[in-house]
């Protein structure tokens, strides 16, 4: 059975950080793109940053570029998030999915396999 499973959310102050891993169970990562997608209560999920199956491929979303950095290592059949200079607006529900197909738009329409997600809040 195909699962990913988010963690390392949490409470952190405005200009903390916090590290998001995403692991696999049932399958290797390393033929899939990964992305971090997040929602905000009463928003919709919108697309954080992306990567290929390679790692050579990134994609950033405005709001959190030159903040967030994602990074794969593929002996660890992990994907990471690493997010510095939180601010409020980035507190949400953060999951991570993957997508078989070549790389392609950082949008959730396209990734198949998707984790349960998990809280990060950013609040003094």
């Amino acid at each position: 059975q195909v699962q990913l499973v988010e963690s390392g959310g949490g409470l952190v102050q405005p200009g903390g950080s916090l590290r998001l891993s995403c692991g696999a169970s049932g399958f290797t990562l390393d033929s899939y793109a990964i992305g971090w997608f997040r929602q905000a209560p009463g928003k919709e999920r919108e697309g954080v940053s992306c990567v290929s199956s390679s790692g050579r491929s990134t994609y950033y979303a405005d709001s959190v570029k030159g903040r967030f950095t994602i990074s794969r290592d593929n002996s660890k059949n992990t994907v990471y998030l690493q997010m510095n200079s939180l601010k409020p607006e980035d507190t949400a529900v953060y999951y991570c999915a993957a997508d078989a197909r070549p790389f392609g738009p950082c949008a959730p329409g396209r990734y198949k396999y998707w984790g349960q997600g998990t809280q990060v809040t950013v609040s003094a």
